[in-house]
């Protein structure tokens, strides 16, 4: 240490707290000389000795007047105590080590800042995580039980607080007081008149049952109506961001511990999906309700059938979901296709909507959800609204692959609803369609293949035509690849010079995104085709080459790895012999 911090150290190290106060203003400074300054002043305090630092964070933490000193202060001493290479505790003296405890727990009964508490509770949690399973603070858990019995709802609320952060840590050593905890929790959630007391009972109890066994666990079962109506008391009282919280937790529960919520799941998911039906919450909140419901149908392995025992839920959430893929603008991006944004126009609700169906379906299978989508997508597709026409698609095909089985036995219906819509007048419909071809193209293949090639192929091969509209041509493009795929060259050799032909035109485009939409589309039909390939070679190669060799700036480097991709899957399929002088000139570009 320099002679200059020498003399500071002193100065910190005198009696009183002014000095140090200054220090941690200066370790929150905007000036990054003075914040490194007074960093290294307190690394060199924190070797030198640790006793003294560790009481001068605990005098401020208690008595300084600034809130914003105290809060350092807080964040100062769990680092110091988190278990990592920082962990100070075993350097200290055992006298240090009884004023931590002491003033952490004292500070907490005297303090009144909100956002200061929550930090104490930070700091307590820390340490007490490390002490408690091997009994170094026996005073904790009696301070703890006093708190909660307390006619003081900040000491309640903080308790619970800590009892929250505490709960894997400190499971074991509170099973004695299991009956004792029950009551606690339930007294509170249900006679408690201060909103935030229940809201923190809540966390804790869920954080507390996750670390029960089975046995345990059982005999917190009668508390689930208590809880989740705290859930419901807080959003109705405007508490939004704590319910979110709670949300979460119980998010966590519906995934480890799914068959605690068994006896009582008529009523929790009854009331989740009242949440996520209630359009005046936050969007947040019900994409967080919709969840709870998505996660408890996927636990299947450890709770099976019980969502699906359910039907009038999955109708429910069915009809939620399709309502969130309505939320969609007419972006004028999306129709000039100038760059590769297919979600233009898309909000948080329509992705939520995308994600969700896809989830339940294959969670909860075909038989299950494939009647419910029968029953509600007529409506839409009856509808005026462009959107509605728009939702019904996405959602034929973002089920395709949980109900594969009941949509091969109900093909010719699936099929035709979705090839009525290639006529649609909005493009955005249309460009829906064809994605949802696509997509059960590859979920109901080769038996969409094989029944429905003719209507699919001419379908496909019209919408390439839509020059008006780029992204619907690309898009055609796409879905002719994962038809190919399927295919067998039989079922494509009657239509190759009609699709090659219309792929070559498109491959003229001056939208980037048709023409790397119609280089992959080749690829893969050339791939299935094999054989069957070869007469179109010598039409198809130049326009290849002449991408390799004129597509050479950054912009375009995509395209030309989709052009070296085309042209090694159509040398493989037609053969070395008629490929090899073009790979003469290929390979030098490469």
């Amino acid at each position: 240490a320099t002679q200059l911090q020498q003399a500071q150290l002193a100065t910190i190290m005198a009696p009183g707290i002014s000095s140090f106060e200054t220090l941690i203003s200066h370790l929150m400074s905007s000036s990054n000389e003075q914040r490194s300054q007074a960093e290294s002043i307190f690394n060199l305090l924190r070797q030198n000795d640790p006793n003294t630092l560790v009481l001068k964070l605990l005098q401020v933490l208690s008595s300084s007047l600034h809130v914003e000193a105290r809060s350092m202060a807080a964040i100062l001493l769990r680092k110091q105590l988190t278990r990592d290479d920082s962990f100070i505790w075993p350097n200290l003296s055992e006298a240090t080590q009884a004023a931590v405890k002491n003033t952490l727990l004292s500070a907490l009964r005297n303090e009144e800042n909100k956002s200061m508490i929550r930090k104490l509770c930070d700091t307590i949690s820390e340490l007490a995580s490390s002490l408690i399973p091997d009994n170094s603070w026996p005073e904790m858990l009696p301070f703890m039980f006093s708190c909660v019995t307390s006619t003081s709802v900040k000491l309640q609320e903080s308790a619970f607080l800590t009892f929250s952060q505490l709960a894997q840590f400190i499971g074991e050593t509170l099973t004695p007081y299991i009956t004792d905890l029950h009551n606690v929790f339930l007294n509170v959630m249900n006679n408690s008149p201060h909103p935030d007391v229940k809201i923190a009972a809540l966390s804790a109890v869920i954080n507390f049952i996750q670390c029960l066994s089975s046995n345990d666990r059982t005999k917190f079962q009668d508390l689930l109506p208590s809880m989740i109506r705290t859930l419901t008391e807080a959003l109705n009282t405007g508490q939004e961001a704590t319910a979110k919280e709670a949300l979460e937790l119980l998010i966590e529960l519906a995934g480890s511990e799914p068959r605690f919520l068994r006896r009582q799941i008529v009523d929790v998911v009854g009331s989740m999906l009242q949440i996520a039906e209630a359009e005046s919450l936050e969007e947040g909140t019900r994409h967080l309700a919709i969840e709870f419901v998505i996660t408890l149908a996927e636990a299947r392995e450890r709770a099976p059938g019980m969502m699906r025992k359910l039907p009038q839920f999955i109708s429910r959430l069915f009809a939620i979901l399709m309502k969130m893929l309505l939320d969609v603008d007419d972006d004028p991006a999306w129709h000039t296709a100038e760059i590769k944004d297919e979600d233009a126009g898309e909000t948080g609700n329509y992705s939520i909507g995308l994600e969700c169906l896809d989830r339940l379906a294959i969670a909860v299978g075909g038989n299950t959800i494939f009647p419910v989508a029968a029953e509600q997508l007529p409506a839409y597709l009856s509808g005026p609204e462009w959107q509605k026409h728009l939702a019904a698609l996405i959602a034929v095909a973002q089920i395709a692959e949980g109900c594969s089985k009941v949509m091969i036995k109900n093909l010719e219906q699936v099929v035709t609803m979705v090839l009525n819509s290639f006529q649609h007048p909005h493009p955005r419909v249309r460009w829906a369609a064809i994605n949802a071809i696509g997509q059960l193209s590859t979920d109901l293949g080769p038996e969409l293949q094989i029944q429905y090639h003719h209507l699919v192929v001419p379908a496909l091969a019209a919408s390439m035509d839509d020059f008006q509209n780029p992204r619907v041509q690309a898009h055609a493009a796409s879905a002719m690849l994962n038809f190919s795929e399927n295919c067998t060259p039989e079922i494509l050799a009657p239509y190759l010079d009609g699709i090659v032909s219309k792929l070559l035109q498109l491959l003229q485009n001056n939208k980037r995104m048709v023409q790397e939409g119609s280089l992959t589309a080749l690829a893969s039909v050339a791939d299935s085709s094999q054989e069957e390939f070869k007469k179109y070679y010598d039409a198809v190669m130049p326009y290849l080459k002449a991408i390799l060799v004129n597509a050479t700036d950054k912009s375009n480097r995509m395209l030309r790895a989709k052009a070296m991709e085309c042209i090694s899957l159509v040398g493989m399929a037609v053969g070395k012999d008629k490929f090899k002088e073009d790979a003469k000139q290929v390979l030098p570009i490469l």
